[in-house]
């Protein structure tokens, strides 16, 4: 069944010319738009804590909470969106997590001081959970496998797009179709079927994505396809953190290990410390003016929206594996140079001219290489590989661990540089993205233009690929000794 399937697939991309399906695009695109208001609460915190310590009269570690404490809410909305999902579906959980954001962000608006403030953020939080667990999940399952990578990093740019506008409202102010996959889950075939046909280029697409589906589903071919189909199995959602967690199959195995390491990794590296506490940075670089510094601060949106929009039209063009590999370590070097651009402006203790221009070039050169690659890239693999019946939670999983990546860098970066220099901070966070690029070489393998339901295929391959090239290494070694014994007893007789 799954050869048929896959030699169908390679026979109608041969004849189909692929194209950009506009309703899936407008789909995707309406369930990113959420992303826009989170980024622009990130761009707007980041302005808003030059004048938050003076007026709220706080002291580091509360500007630390205040920043942070977001993510470390989102914990809860991102562990528990994926069984909302299952159960309600992936357009109403979108629609649950913008009213959660909305009212946060009205409590935010009316906070009289620092308390009301950290509450407003925490519900907020739980918003920002579900929205960034459902909006690449939906995107992924809504698009073709030719333009998953586009329309899946949809939501990464939103949220960059936020962030510029939230970074431009400080500088001025301080001067859905319903996810057919599911439908598949919940055995609404018909239904499934009436949106493959909206959303894909030609009814044979969409008629091999609904048998591959299926197939994903544990539905078989026979059955009642112009009805509701009666499901036998476990309600949805239901199993799920037992098959991820405690009964793995390796493949799973991998997927999750692949899932939760580039989530980790993309805080890890520091992105958050540069994004949120860009004035900081720049202020210890040698910008000292107000406006200047958020001056520089726009800039830091305006680079990582506009390589990020690159990256968009790159993923399903180049590929996850070769963005992601160039990406770090691009990344790696550039905060290298920061942390050393840096360093010699605290020792140096005068103006030098070439370390400022040096760390302010590496924030951008940062920047540029994490949005051309590890930032969008780290929602669309994460989206793609879990097998249909794990990707929700899975993906919740993955989430959780990013918000607290998040909320651990912004709430730790102040006491981190005061304890070992802001230079020192950045020279870490490059030893993390080397630590990174190794894992993703041998952890990542390939998924570009792969359906959604062959990636337990795509994890279980390369993994045998590897064994057998180990194996293969053995077996030549082993020849070589036997060889070298055979030529010893013929010199010795």
């Amino acid at each position: 069944m799954e050869g048929n399937n896959t030699s169908q697939r390679k026979k109608m991309e041969q004849h189909l010319e692929e194209k950009r399906n506009k309703y899936a695009i407008a789909c995707c695109i309406i369930a990113s738009i959420i992303s826009i208001l989170m980024g622009y609460d990130t761009g707007v915190m980041s302005g808003a804590m030059l004048f938050i310590k003076k007026d709220l009269k706080i002291g580091d570690g509360q500007v630390e909470v205040l920043a942070g404490i977001i993510n470390i809410c989102a914990l809860g909305g991102s562990l528990t969106a994926g069984r909302v999902s299952d159960w309600l579906g992936r357009r109403r959980t979108i629609a649950v997590g913008a009213a959660v954001f909305f009212v946060g962000s009205a409590l935010m608006g009316a906070a009289p001081g620092f308390a009301a403030l950290v509450a407003g953020r925490c519900v907020a939080g739980v918003g920002v959970g579900y929205a960034l667990m459902i909006a690449p999940v939906y995107s992924a399952e809504v698009s073709a496998p030719a333009t998953r990578g586009f329309l899946t990093s949809l939501p990464e740019m939103c949220i960059s797009v936020g962030i510029l506008l939230g970074y431009v409202a400080n500088y001025l102010l301080a001067k859905l179709p319903l996810a057919y996959r599911w439908l598949v889950m919940q055995g609404q075939i018909k239904e499934a079927r009436e949106v493959l046909l909206r959303v894909s280029n030609a009814p044979e697409e969409a008629e091999l994505r609904l048998r591959e589906i299926k197939s994903a589903a544990g539905i078989s071919e026979a059955s009642d396809d112009d009805g509701t189909v009666q499901l036998t199995k476990q309600p949805a959602g239901k199993g799920v953190w037992k098959e991820l967690l405690l009964r793995p199959t390796p493949a799973v195995r991998r997927i999750l290990i692949a899932a939760i390491g580039i989530h980790f990794f993309e805080h890890a590296t520091g992105i958050e410390a540069v994004v949120l506490y860009s004035p900081r940075i720049f202020k210890k670089a040698g910008i000292r003016t107000q406006n200047k510094l958020l001056i520089a601060t726009m800039g830091v949106g305006l680079t990582k929206t506009c390589f990020l929009l690159i990256a968009t039209f790159l993923i399903d063009k180049v590929g996850r594996r070769p963005l992601l590999l160039t990406s770090l370590g691009g990344m790696a070097l550039s905060l290298a140079g920061l942390g050393f651009g840096l360093t010699m402006v605290e020792c140096s203790g005068e103006r030098l001219g070439w370390d400022i221009a040096l760390s302010i070039a590496a924030v951008f050169v940062f920047l540029a290489f994490f949005s051309i690659g590890l930032g969008p890239i780290t929602w669309v693999y994460s989206s793609e590989i879990f097998p249909l019946r794990l990707r929700a939670q899975g993906a919740s999983l993955g989430v959780a661990v990013n918000r607290l990546m998040n909320g651990i860098v912004s709430m730790t970066f102040i006491s981190l540089y005061k304890a070992i220099t802001i230079g020192g901070a950045f020279f870490l966070f490059a030893g993390i993205a080397v630590l990174a690029w190794l894992f993703f070489f041998l952890a990542c393998p390939e998924t570009r233009g792969r359906p959604l339901e062959e990636m337990e295929e795509v994890f279980s391959s390369s993994r045998r690929r590897r064994r057998r090239s180990t194996d293969g290494s053995a077996g030549s070694k082993q020849f070589e000794i036997a060889k070298m014994e055979g030529d010893q007893e013929s010199a010795s007789s």
